[in-house]
């Protein structure tokens, strides 16, 4: 069973400062890990592996430094990684990253299942995922707190998941090639090992740009994206407000007062 995993590095801070001209998040300088929720997808990837056998694959995207990232999944256990790096992907929103990663996805070939996190610490839109199984028009499934079982003897092969819901779960089964996200309560992430850091030190990391992929430039960067942000700022924190006091009837009717003034 072959498995890619996508991570992403992020400031290991709530306090960014945000480019003015680009609005998008300045990184350098800044301490990076890796997304919280990535760290459960590397931990399941191994999982399956020691279970089921195959290869496990980290991809990201980043600048030079994102490197450090694969280096430590590598060091948990994972087999290979990919590092997706060009000017022309910088900027890109969750569309253009998503088509990027698609086309990681195509020059690889190989590849039975992808798993992500749910979602990134620093843009917080859980699209990414959802958008690379889009573009490859592969089954998904979003949420996944457990995988029951994977049946590699069946024609086509499936695997059974939970998927989280706000009141329970639900079973899914999917086909396949396919792609889920994954939330926390589906493992607790191992610590890396001895052997695993010296490992991993050493290890090649694939570097793929551009010209690998060969992915339109007029979709991706901070000028193809086909959303842009437009203004980044911190909400007003609120002010004044009033505590109501009394008996239920007579706080109704001060409330009603009150909204009539406003109106």
């Amino acid at each position: 069973m072959n498995i890619i995993v996508f991570i992403k590095q992020v400031p290991d801070t709530t306090d960014v400062a945000i480019n003015p001209e680009t609005n998008t998040l300045i990184r350098e300088g800044v301490n990076s890990v890796i997304n919280p929720f990535d760290m459960y997808a590397i931990e399941e990837a191994v999982r399956l592996k020691e279970r089921w056998g195959g290869t496990t694959t980290v991809v990201t995207m980043g600048p030079p430094q994102a490197q450090e990232a694969l280096r430590e999944a590598l060091s948990l256990g994972i087999d290979k990684s990919i590092h997706l790096s060009d000017r022309a992907f910088a900027g890109s929103d969750t569309w253009g990253t998503s088509l990027i990663l698609s086309k990681a996805i195509e020059k690889i070939k190989d590849y039975d299942l992808i798993i992500c996190g749910k979602q990134a610490s620093d843009g917080d839109t859980a699209q990414v995922g959802p958008g690379v199984a889009a573009h490859l028009d592969l089954p998904q499934a979003t949420y996944v707190r457990k995988i029951d079982t994977v049946h590699l003897d069946t024609t086509p092969n499936v695997i059974i998941v939970e998927r989280l819901l706000e009141e329970g779960y639900e079973v899914l089964e999917l086909q396949l090639p396919a792609l889920i996200t994954v939330v926390k309560e589906i493992n607790e992430p191992r610590l890396p090992s001895l052997r695993g850091k010296m490992k991993a030190r050493t290890a090649e990391i694939i570097l793929w740009n551009n010209n690998d992929l060969n992915v339109e430039k007029d979709k991706i960067g901070l000028d193809g994206s086909p959303t842009q942000v437009v203004k980044i700022f911190t909400p007003p924190h609120k002010e004044g407000g009033r505590i109501f006091k009394g008996e239920p009837e007579e706080i109704v009717d001060e409330l009603i007062k009150e909204i009539k003034d406003l109106l």
